[in-house]
């Protein structure tokens, strides 16, 4: 069992280990440690709460009574919870046992009479997990998340009742107004453990910021005088480490007021072989999956950076006979569980996942996890290896980076904090409204994606700038500052990390040294296992037949573009006379992309193409061969014009290109071509309005887009008397679609100039 399974780390080792990075903190925690009998000086009280936690602990783990027994550390935890009501931070590698910590302390302060525990955690799988591990020692564990939102009156009422031992809660939830304003006061004035999961989350210093999680900071000043508190975390370095301590002791009084007790241990784990493998390109890295992947121990995780990526591989290690399943944020949850089951029983042989599985699953026997792409963090990439390995002697743990990595890291750091004048404009919109501003409706006044505004949102709500109420947000009115050094520094930090895992893959030295360094683990040393201390345990070549196919899968062109059907809301508020569903006759039809730019395959060759500073070029002979293909597909295909179908439409009579300031050349020659080897008149094109460009078109929230693309093309005279001379549907060429709506616009006007339907055919999709 994985409390079991490795040996018990002495007390000194575990002060030791943090005094250096966190002095002050140390020495504390070493007096604190004293204070709960360290030195052997157990009263008879303290023995029999002992023994009472081995008994649960045992239950926990499915042993005989009195067969499991804590390790130091674990026991040094749960004492200072239960019979201390301290505060405490837990700083453990994965698999250390750090839920067995608060499963146990729960069964003894639920014994002694006290409220539910609170286990504030953003990992729905792990959540799932935790209830099952909680049924088997008797305890009863409910969760409210976004999976389950039909049960939450239910489980409220349960709580309110005593009937539930354990309520696990995603930080969203602290955030709903509902639960925030009617829910969360009644659990804090009774909860008898509150558990912070994650607990690095808390920490603007930390790799995983979640603006939810600093809500908590006011729950933790809001909780009764001795209520204990519980925070755990695999990876958090000294910096974040002393950020959390110092946050635990808010509003702490009593036995708390020296500070939290922290506990931080060594985060070698001795299972684990790494070892990166630098393939040409990502044929060969799908190839080598083909490969190896039945080489590789029992059952594991393929991570990708993206969900397409996760798509292609998937489908790909489908084609070639192995069982496995995708699994990502677009994943249905009912799929999620259906996918989280197979694993833990070794249906399948892996997961292809996102960071949406990220370090929530627990299943000790995970035999490997290998990475196909590098996250842009030495920190986030532990926690995920992390998972592999807890119950097994030996897991393998593979890094394969790719050459698109670092265009995926840019495209997910231009999703960081706003820059103020954003900021201030979002405060302004809320400041003059006279009732409660929604999201959408802020969209139309606020250059902002919708899933960076709620971000910043959240962050306003818990600086007291903003309030989230039942219909929206409100200003507060409470003077708010623009923290300049703080973002930049964040932004710094980031470069280094993503620096981190250049010299990670790179590096000669031994990595699991490297990554315990990255971390401020003082007792880092050569593992003698990764590869570069025991020698590669895996050859680079690929098979010819694996390498032929995986070429296939990925020069496979061809992604279908869904076109929008309703314009944005709050569009009237800024001038734009559009609103609700699309009328029929005003839409595009379903188009067509050569590829995404996200993905592994076609991604990475249409991704030189729009980097930035690249020159404007004629379309490749390649990318024409392609194109052609997926017209054919297309055709032929259901729906397609040449599919023989009763009701499919006609063939296209022409092509009509799109003006283009940056890719004139490439759409222009893309237009021909296709119109050429179509056999259709080359119509014209779509202008920028009086010979404008909207360079100043927002890629950010549909309502701002909108509103910008609005007036910036117009349909030529020529154009529109060749669409009037040229009856039928036409081919709309572009080079890329981002939101679909430029697409969308450019459809409206075309059919009102007189086309019967507008196929839109770009090179790339965004995404």
């Amino acid at each position: 069992m994985p409390y079991r399974s490795e040996p018990h780390q002495t007390p000194q080792k575990s002060v030791d280990n943090f005094r250096g990075s966190y002095p002050q903190a140390a020495d504390r925690s070493w007096r604190d440690v004293g204070a709960i009998g360290l030195h052997g000086d157990m009263t008879e009280t303290s023995t029999t709460l002992r023994t009472a936690a081995d008994t649960v602990l045992s239950r926990l783990v499915g042993a005989e009574p009195g067969a499991a027994r804590l390790r130091e550390d674990q026991w040094l935890a749960v004492e200072a919870l239960v019979a201390h009501g301290r505060r405490t931070l837990v700083v453990q590698r994965t698999g250390w046992g750090k839920s067995a910590v608060y499963f146990v302390a729960t069964a003894l302060l639920r014994e002694r009479g006290s409220g539910p525990t609170v286990i504030v955690s953003p990992l729905l799988a792990l959540m799932r997990n935790q209830v099952e591990a909680a049924a088997r020692a008797g305890i009863r564990a409910r969760t409210i998340n976004s999976s389950n939102t039909e049960e939450w009156g239910e489980i409220e009422a349960e709580v309110a009742a005593g009937e539930v031992d354990v309520l696990l809660v995603s930080p969203e939830r602290l955030n709903n107004p509902d639960f925030r304003d009617q829910v969360l006061p009644k659990l804090a004035a009774t909860t008898g453990l509150l558990v912070v999961d994650e607990a690095h989350c808390i920490s603007d210093w930390g790799h995983d910021f979640r603006p939810d999680y600093r809500r908590l900071r006011t729950m933790l000043a809001d909780l009764p005088s001795g209520v204990p508190v519980l925070a755990t975390t695999a990876t958090a370095n000294a910096r974040v480490t002393a950020d959390v301590a110092e946050q635990l002791g808010t509003g702490a009084t009593g036995a708390d007021q020296d500070g939290a007790l922290v506990l931080r241990g060594p985060l070698d784990r001795e299972s684990l072989s790494l070892g990166v493998l630098r393939l040409p390109d990502a044929a060969h890295r799908l190839a080598w999956l083909a490969d190896h992947l039945d080489t590789l121990p029992g059952s594991g995780i393929i991570y990708t950076l993206t969900v397409a990526a996760a798509d292609e591989i998937t489908a790909f290690l489908r084609q070639r006979g192995f069982t496995v399943a995708s699994y990502s944020g677009k994943t249905e949850n009912a799929d999620r569980q259906a996918a989280e089951a197979d694993l833990l029983a070794n249906r399948v042989k892996a997961l292809v996942a996102t960071s949406a599985l990220g370090m929530g699953f627990d299943k000790p026997d995970l035999g490997f996890v290998v990475h196909v792409g590098s996250p842009s963090s030495p920190i986030a990439y532990y926690q995920q290896v992390g998972r592999a390995g807890r119950g097994v002697d030996h897991a393998e743990v593979l890094l394969l980076p790719g050459r698109e990595d670092e265009a995926i890291w840019r495209y997910f750091a231009s999703l960081a904090f706003p820059p103020e004048e954003q900021v201030r404009r979002t405060l302004e919109v809320l400041a003059a409204a006279d009732r409660p501003v929604s999201v959408p409706a802020l969209e139309a006044r606020v250059d902002l994606r919708r899933s960076r505004l709620e971000i910043m949102l959240k962050v306003l709500d818990v600086d007291g700038a903003v309030h989230r109420v039942r219909g929206g947000w409100t200003a507060t009115g409470r003077p708010w500052a623009y923290d300049t050094d703080r973002y930049a520094w964040v932004a710094r930090q980031r470069e280094s990390e993503q620096q981190a895992m250049r010299d990670y893959a790179t590096t000669t030295a031994c990595r699991m040294e490297f990554l315990r360094r990255q971390l401020d683990d003082e007792q880092a040393a050569p593992c003698g296992r990764c590869d570069n201390c025991a020698g590669a345990r895996f050859p680079l070549d690929v098979s010819a037949a694996a390498l032929d196919a995986a070429r296939a899968a990925l020069g496979r062109p061809g992604v279908e573009l869904e076109p929008r059907k309703m314009w944005p809301t709050g569009l009237e508020a800024i001038g734009v006379a559009l609103k609700g569903r699309i009328p029929a006759t005003e839409q595009a039809a379903t188009g067509r992309a050569l590829g995404r730019l996200s993905d592994i395959g076609w991604g990475n060759r249409l991704r030189p193409l729009f980097a930035e500073g690249a020159a404007d070029q004629p379309v490749s002979p390649e990318a024409v061969d392609a194109v052609i293909q997926v017209l054919a597909d297309w055709a032929k295909g259901p729906g397609g014009w040449a599919s023989g179908a009763p009701d499919a439409p006609q063939r296209p009579v022409g092509v009509v290109g799109v003006a283009s300031h940056r890719h004139r050349v490439l759409v222009d020659s893309l237009s021909s071509r296709i119109a050429e080897v179509g056999r259709m008149p080359l119509l014209g094109r779509v202008e920028y309005a009086d010979d404008g460009d909207p360079g100043g078109v927002p890629r950010s929230n549909s309502a701002q887009r909108v509103r910008a693309l609005h007036d910036a093309f117009v349909v030529p005279q020529e154009l529109a008397a060749a669409l009037q001379a040229n009856p039928g549907p036409v081919l709309l060429v572009d080079d890329l679609s981002d939101t679909g709506w430029t697409l969308a616009v450019l459809a409206r006007q075309l059919r009102r100039a007189g086309a019967t339907a507008v196929f839109p055919l770009v090179l790339a999709v965004q995404g």
